[in-house]
């Protein structure tokens, strides 16, 4: 009986020998992006082999550190023999969009060529050595008293260095350690500082989803999380359940933190009164995954789930509807006023509403400034009133009063009138008798140079300027000055 083929294995033969004639007039590329390093370190290397490498392949290249196996992971030239290569500038926008000038990227450095398996084995042997040498770093730290927490030893194909890693809370002075190590490796050895999350990223495996941690498998820069997504999130906030291998919140509550934010904003607010298929009633309760409201039915106990999309405004609408921001409260028709409405009153030049009063109806102020005929008028007011005579008036002259102290009187303020007043009261009448208003003046009258200004009601002065002035120098005299004179100075 002859065996046939079957159509599928021709179909998928042919496919294969299409694809190794497609291969075949692809030339070698010539960037290759390649992945390297215990922290899984990013580079775009030039390389110039003859073999055409493809995703997943392991290089050997020259970095920074020295020779040391990498994995291919894409080409960035239009030549390349991969089908999934990208190009530059595909390459530079997702580092961007990855975390920029914290992106683990490097361009200093080529791709050797293709690991061999003499390479291979190599890489083998030295990867079984990196828990000996942890073993005997951690014991010369031990010896020398430091309290940083050895994390890792890494050592390359090439053996230019050794990568000692290490985690401390506080600064330290690491130099004794280093040139120990040197000692004794015989080798030269680089020390780096690294956190808990790289600590986890060179030591973990697992994580309890049952992937590889992210950190160890793509995750490059280890943005901060916050609190805030754990909290939408997560049902609890149990430490157990929300921290890492590190310790820390998990990174992975970054991924759908804008997702989880979007579907919170569809749901309805708390205690707000929404319609449902089974009547009006209050959400106690919301589920973000399954977008579901808790609802507690009004005039009953009974409470049903309902999706969002079945949420209706209520029929006996009380507050906003769930998503709904309530209506400005608007101002109506003001009551009519019970209190009768006063007459208009004329707008003056002022500018004010109501006219101002009279110069006659207003009570004279400090401040106004009268004028010198008003001010001649009332001083003849009051000499008529004191029966003072012509030749006692043109005495105390009327005109020059008038035309030069009024006149300046009217310009000044009203403290400087004040004192005006003042010096005036100290030199009016002075009597012969008490009761005699026509006594005639004093000397010192006759020098001072106006009458009160006040009209009847300014009370005459018991004496002059001067005699007041002789008392007080006499008061001022010591007591056994000699020939401190008694007499009193009068008429």
């Amino acid at each position: 009986m002859p065996i046939l083929p079957l159509p599928q294995f021709e179909e998928d033969l042919k496919a294969y020998q299409d694809d190794l004639a497609a291969y075949e007039q692809l030339k070698p590329p010539r960037t290759v992006v390649v992945r390297y390093g215990s922290m899984k370190m990013i580079g775009e290397f030039p390389y110039s082999g003859e073999a055409k490498p493809g995703c997943g392949s392991k290089l050997v290249v020259k970095t920074f550190r020295g020779t040391e196996i990498g994995e291919m992971l894409t080409s960035t030239c239009p030549n390349s023999g991969c089908s999934k290569s990208v190009t530059r500038q595909d390459m530079l926008r997702y580092i961007e969009n990855s975390g920029g000038r914290d992106y683990p990227f490097t361009a200093n450095g080529a791709a050797l060529r293709v690991a061999t398996r003499e390479d291979m084995e190599a890489q083998a042997a030295i990867e079984q050595s990196r828990h000996g040498l942890r073993l005997e770093a951690r014991r010369i730290a031990e010896r020398l008293g430091i309290t940083a927490k050895l994390v890792d030893v890494e050592p390359i194909l090439g053996n230019e260095r050794l990568t000692v890693y290490y985690n401390s809370e506080e600064r330290l002075d690491l130099r004794h350690l280093q040139q120990a190590l040197e000692q004794h490796f015989q080798n030269r050895i680089d020390l780096r500082h690294v956190g808990a999350r790289d600590e986890a990223r060179l030591t973990a495996d697992y994580e309890r989803c049952g992937q590889y941690c992210c950190c160890k498998n793509f995750l490059k820069v280890l943005k901060p999380v916050s609190m805030r997504s754990a909290k939408v999130q997560k049902a609890t906030l149990d430490p157990l359940k929300i921290s890492g291998r590190c310790g820390r919140l998990m990174c992975c509550l970054r991924y759908e933190d804008q997702t989880y934010e979007d579907l919170r904003r569809r749901l309805p607010k708390r205690k707000a009164r929404v319609g449902t298929p089974e009547g009006d009633g209050i959400v106690l309760d919301t589920q973000i995954l399954t977008q579901l409201a808790l609802v507690l039915l009004d005039g009953s106990d009974k409470r049903v789930a309902v999706p969002i999309e079945e949420l209706t405004d209520p029929v006996d609408k009380v507050g906003p509807a769930p998503g709904e921001r309530p209506e400005p409260a608007r101002a109506g028709p003001r009551p009519p006023s019970t209190r009768r409405p006063e007459p208009a009153q004329p707008r003056s030049n002022t500018g004010r509403d109501t006219p101002r009063k009279p110069r006659e109806d207003r009570p004279e102020r400090s401040h106004d400034r009268p004028s010198t005929q008003r001010l001649a008028a009332e001083f003849g007011e009051v000499a008529a009133d004191a029966d003072i005579g012509s030749d006692a008036t043109g005495d105390l002259g009327i005109d020059d009063i008038a035309g030069d102290d009024l006149a300046d009187m009217a310009t000044q303020d009203a403290p400087s009138r004040k004192r005006r007043r003042r010096k005036r009261r100290k030199g009016g009448m002075r009597p012969e008798g008490e009761g005699s208003p026509t006594a005639p003046m004093s000397d010192s009258m006759e020098t001072s140079p106006a009458p009160p200004v006040g009209g009847p009601d300014v009370a005459p002065s018991d004496g002059s300027a001067g005699q007041r002035k002789r008392k007080r120098r006499k008061r001022r005299r010591p007591s056994g000055g000699g020939g401190a004179s008694t007499e009193s100075s009068g008429d």
